[in-house]
């Protein structure tokens, strides 16, 4: 799947997602903590966007050494999703739900972690990620209570709005949802470090794996 979508300016292609405005700076977050951290808070959401980023890379990771391919990772950024596995974050770290083998998850996390400060920013974005869902809600509500004003009262006008909205944010989910966890809900992970990874159980009682990482200012030699 391609998770990269395109628009055209003056008739050029232009890559939303390859286009930064401000490409990812190793030294951001532990900068904006210093000088913010009066914030209650702070340290728990700069943490949980980047282990969000690399609960999408690890997942990516164990979905490649699952593929018939020797990397699932080609050149045009196709990727191969195990629908299998899943993830949840906090800001201690991640856990990993499905049928894994611990040493293959230790190391897919840890090449996850590689790979994403080296460059590789597209492995933080997963198209099954929550966010993609609220974007989703969002815009479909968004877009009806638009059609409630500018359509008339009449009850077939009114299902037809309702269809044309959430026909729209249907479409456009993926790609707004993409956009959102690349600036919004997740960062490159360069403060990141793993600590371990168990086999646990989350609030619910779910079996899972936890990966449990840990803050540091800058990367060790």
């Amino acid at each position: 799947m391609n998770n990269f979508a395109y628009a055209k300016i003056d008739g050029f292609p232009l890559d939303l997602f390859n286009f930064d405005l401000t490409a990812p700076q190793p030294t951001l977050d532990a900068d904006l903590l210093k000088q913010l951290s009066f914030i209650p808070g702070l340290k728990e959401i700069l943490m949980l966007r980047q282990v969000h980023a690399l609960e999408h890379a690890t997942v990516w990771m164990l979905s490649e050494s699952k593929s018939t391919h020797p990397s699932a990772f080609i050149s045009n950024n196709v990727q191969i999703d195990n629908k299998l596995l899943g993830g949840l974050s906090t800001e201690q770290g991640f856990y990993l739900y499905g049928e894994v083998n611990i040493s293959d998850l230790r190391r897919a996390a840890t090449l996850a972690l590689h790979r994403l400060i080296n460059g590789e920013w597209h492995l933080a974005i997963h198209p099954r990620c929550g966010t993609n869902a609220s974007v989703a809600m969002l815009l479909t509500a968004g877009f009806a209570v638009g059609m409630h004003i500018l359509l008339p009262l009449g009850i077939i006008e009114q299902l037809v709005g309702l269809g044309l909205a959430a026909t729209t944010a249907a479409e456009l989910a993926p790609d707004v949802g993409a956009l959102a966890q690349r600036y919004i809900t997740t960062a490159i992970p360069f403060n990141l470090k793993i600590e371990n990874i168990t086999r646990t159980t989350d609030v619910w009682g779910k079996e899972a794996y936890f990966v449990k990482v840990c803050w540091q200012e800058e990367e060790e030699e």
